[in-house]
């Protein structure tokens, strides 16, 4: 019979085995990190469409969203996403996403910022000088209203735009699901820090659609399996950084882990190493932060 001592002593060798033993480590390497002008910034950015309820898809998908995500919520899933290595964060400027900012760095939060100019920022552009007390790596002009400037022949006014942002002594850039307005603002020489490019055309009117397509629209938004590699051959012609987003089609393609790896890959091995992808993430059913963040590792490390 083992004495009280014995199995004292037993227990303290395993324990001190157990503290002995090395550290669980992520067999991944960090993630890969891509320098836009002053900034080291991660290759996989955490963006914000699910935070506030827009998921390109349906209104009851929008309701589920803002439900789960209250600002607590939020800020939760950002520091999150801190934690798990990811150091930017995309979202439009509005006063809401503001209050959640404010929230994030008070709490200590050290991420950057990304904005995309939207709602009263569109409209009031001497709101740019509250914008530049954020700190933001850059401020674009948002990509439906690019792609209606676009349609409708008022480039100037983007244009306009994009001096106003580096007049108020901050990057400027141009979001679009337009590959034609890249090749436009390259025509032009645009004096340009990135572009946001969309991998879907989801902007496309029915009208447009049945041109392109045969005389047959799809309902809502357009999403055509062969936009990625359209945006993407456009990506690769210019030198400019480009902030990839809509890598699953909104939600599209994320049937099953595979569909979510061969998304991620096709994204990153057919855009240029210096362009970073935005992914919007909602974990209410999965872990999607470590996902991600670990197929960006994988995918990031083949290439390597």
């Amino acid at each position: 019979m083992n004495t009280r001592r014995e199995f004292l002593g037993a227990a303290a060798l395993t324990a001190a085995a157990v503290k002995a033993e090395p550290p669980v480590t992520d067999p991944l390497p960090a993630m890969p990190t891509v320098k836009f002008r002053e900034h080291e910034i991660t290759k996989l950015i955490i963006g914000s469409n699910p935070f506030y309820g827009y998921s390109h898809f349906n209104p009851l998908l929008d309701k589920f969203m803002r439900e789960y995500y209250t600002q607590d919520k939020r800020v939760e899933v950002l520091k999150s996403a801190e934690r798990a290595g990811i150091n930017t964060w995309q979202v439009h400027y509005n006063e809401p996403t503001v209050e959640d900012w404010k929230r994030y760095r008070a709490e200590g939060g050290k991420m950057k910022v990304l904005l995309l100019a939207d709602f009263a920022l569109m409209k009031d552009w001497t709101l740019l000088k509250e914008v530049e007390k954020l700190k933001p790596i850059g401020v674009g002009h948002h990509g439906n209203r690019t792609d209606e400037r676009f349609r409708a022949g008022q480039m100037n006014i983007v244009h306009d735009f994009t001096k106003a942002v580096h007049d108020a002594g901050m990057p400027a850039g141009v979001s679009m699901h337009n590959p034609a307005v890249m090749a436009y603002c390259e025509e032009h020489g645009w004096e340009l820090e990135y572009y946001q490019t969309c991998l879907y055309r989801v902007s496309r009117t029915a009208e447009e659609a049945r041109a392109e397509f045969g005389g047959e629209s799809p309902l809502l938004e357009t999403y055509m399996e062969k936009d990625p590699a359209r945006m993407t051959a456009m990506v690769r012609q210019t030198k400019k950084t480009c902030f990839v987003f809509k890598l699953f089609g909104a939600g599209r393609t994320v049937g099953n882990a595979q569909q979510v790896e061969n998304a991620f890959r096709f994204a990153l091995r057919n855009i240029k190493p210096q362009d970073p992808v935005i992914v919007g993430m909602c974990p209410k059913f999965n872990d999607q932060v470590t996902e991600n963040v670990t197929f960006v590792k994988k995918i990031s490390a083949e290439r390597a």
